[in-house]
C-alpha cells in the first residue's frame, strides 16, 4: 500500500452494482450455505455476523484458516446498495467525540441500530499491524435478515486460495503472495455515509 493510505479508508473487491466481503466459518456452517446461496441453519440469525472487505484483515481474524470453527474462508458477494444501506444504519461500535456529540447520543444509538462498525488496524502479510485501518461491519436484527435474503448474490469457497498463499508466506515467498491477492481498490462512498461511520475523505 501506498505511505499516504488515509487512516480509514474501506478498500475492496467491487463492480458497478456489487462488492466481495469475506467471512470464516466451520464446515458445518460453510457447506450448507455454499449449497443454498445464502447462510441457512446450522446458521443462526439470531446473532450478529460480521463480514469484512478487507482480504487480509480476514486472513488475520482466522489465522488463515487455521482456528477452530473458521476452517473455511468464504467471500461472499453483496450487493452495493445493500452494503451502503448497512453502513447508513451503523453505529461505532466504540464512542467518537468526533462523530457524537456526548456518550449518551452514542448510546442511545449503537442500542438502536441493527448494524455496528469498527475501525481496526489493516494486516500485512504476516498479521503485523498497520498504521492505516480496515472497517469491519457487523450486522444483527434486521441487517441480518436483509443480508441474508437480499443482499447476497454469491457464495464461494476461497480456502484452497487462502491455504495456497499461506504456504507462499511460509516459504518466505511473499512478492509472490502479494501479487495473488484479491485486487482490492479504494471504495467510493456517498459523502453522507463516510462522514457517519468516520471514513477518510
Amino acid at each position: 500500500m501506498r505511505p499516504d493510505e488515509p487512516p480509514r479508508r474501506i478498500r475492496a473487491v467491487y463492480d458497478e452494482h456489487t462488492i466481495v466481503v469475506y467471512q470464516a466459518y466451520s464446515p458445518e456452517i460453510a457447506e450448507p450455505a455454499l449449497a443454498a446461496g445464502t447462510f441457512v441453519a446450522p446458521f443462526r440469525r439470531e446473532r450478529m455476523t460480521w463480514i469484512k472487505p478487507s482480504f487480509l484483515w480476514m486472513m488475520y481474524r482466522c489465522a488463515w484458516a487455521s482456528k477452530p470453527g473458521q476452517e473455511r474462508v468464504l467471500a461472499i458477494t453483496i450487493t452495493r446498495s445493500g452494503f451502503e444501506w448497512a453502513l447508513a444504519h451503523a453505529c461505532l461500535s466504540h464512542y467518537q467525540p468526533k462523530l457524537y456529540p456526548d456518550r449518551e447520543v452514542w448510546a442511545e444509538r449503537l442500542q438502536a441500530s441493527p448494524v455496528r462498525v469498527q475501525w481496526d488496524p489493516e494486516r500485512d502479510l504476516a498479521h503485523r499491524p498497520l498504521s492505516y485501518r480496515s472497517l469491519q461491519v457487523g450486522l444483527g436484527g434486521i441487517a441480518v435478515g436483509h443480508y441474508l435474503d437480499r443482499w447476497i448474490t454469491g457464495i464461494r469457497d476461497v480456502t484452497g486460495d487462502v491455504r495456497q498463499l499461506w504456504s507462499m508466506v511460509a516459504a518466505g515467498k511473499l512478492d509472490a503472495a502479494a501479487r495473488a491477492l484479491p485486487e482490492e481498490r479504494p471504495y467510493p462512498l456517498p459523502v453522507a455515509v463516510a462522514a457517519a461511520i468516520g471514513a477518510s475523505s
